[in-house]
């Protein structure tokens, strides 16, 4: 199952969502341009590596670029594949534009980097002598996805799912698809060997869980939580 689109309107044009999409997609394009090799290079160097930020291991010193810190930050905008992108910016897009909304735009990039960070932490302390680089959005956008639960959960999302042969679309309520999504997320990382390789689902969790911790002091005062009504 995955979400295609909401019938949840905005009242101002979502600049930073866009602009963050437009990021990860210039940068992925960039990664891509660089070759095999380079790209590999590129994922050392400026993703995290639970390891090396917790000082448990060096990197070589060719692939040492910015301090550890500052890699929890820059792996937010790269990207393993382009299915890893296209899905991010999927969930971005239509999730991203309301919680935006809910706040004003600098909010949203600060909200947006404090989930990221959260998710990025969550996950290196759960492998904290992991040497895996570990990047994407994906703890960032979980975080929208955190707090869109709290603000619109009856808000409708249509869905696809597949059933044999035969893709289906389905109207279902935000706060069903983001509950489902997030007992995924659980149920994953429980099922993962110490979380080696593969997805961070670690990270969604801590991102998802800082969305909606974090989401009460950024909205605005007029944004009520659990919004029932309709749009």
């Amino acid at each position: 199952m995955f979400p295609i689109h909401d019938d949840n309107p905005t009242s101002i044009t979502p600049v930073v969502t866009i602009g963050l999409i437009g990021v990860c997609t210039v940068v992925f394009l960039w990664q891509i341009s660089l070759g095999p090799q380079f790209g590999q290079t590129i994922v050392y160097s400026f993703g995290v590596i639970p390891a090396v930020l917790l000082n448990f291991a060096d990197l070589p010193p060719q692939l040492v670029v910015l301090p550890p810190e500052i890699t929890i930050i820059t792996s937010m905008f790269l990207h393993g594949s382009f299915l890893h992108l296209a899905g991010n910016m999927l969930y971005l897009w239509i999730f991203g534009n309301n919680v935006e909304d809910s706040m004003g735009h600098f909010r949203f990039i600060l909200f947006y980097l404090l989930c990221g960070t959260a998710a990025a932490l969550f996950q290196v302390f759960m492998n904290p002598e992991s040497t895996i680089p570990m990047i994407g959005a994906s703890g960032a956008i979980s975080g929208i996805l955190g707090a869109y639960l709290l603000l619109y959960p009856h808000a409708r999302v249509l869905v696809a799912f597949p059933i044999f042969f035969f893709i289906h679309t389905i109207e279902i309520p935000a706060m069903i698809v983001l509950i489902m999504w997030f007992l995924m997320q659980v149920i994953s990382n429980a099922a993962s060997v110490s979380g080696q390789g593969g997805v961070a689902f670690g990270a969604h969790i801590g991102g998802f869980i800082a969305g909606m911790i974090l989401i009460p002091f950024f909205k605005y005062r007029h944004v009520t939580l659990f919004h029932s009504e309709r749009h």
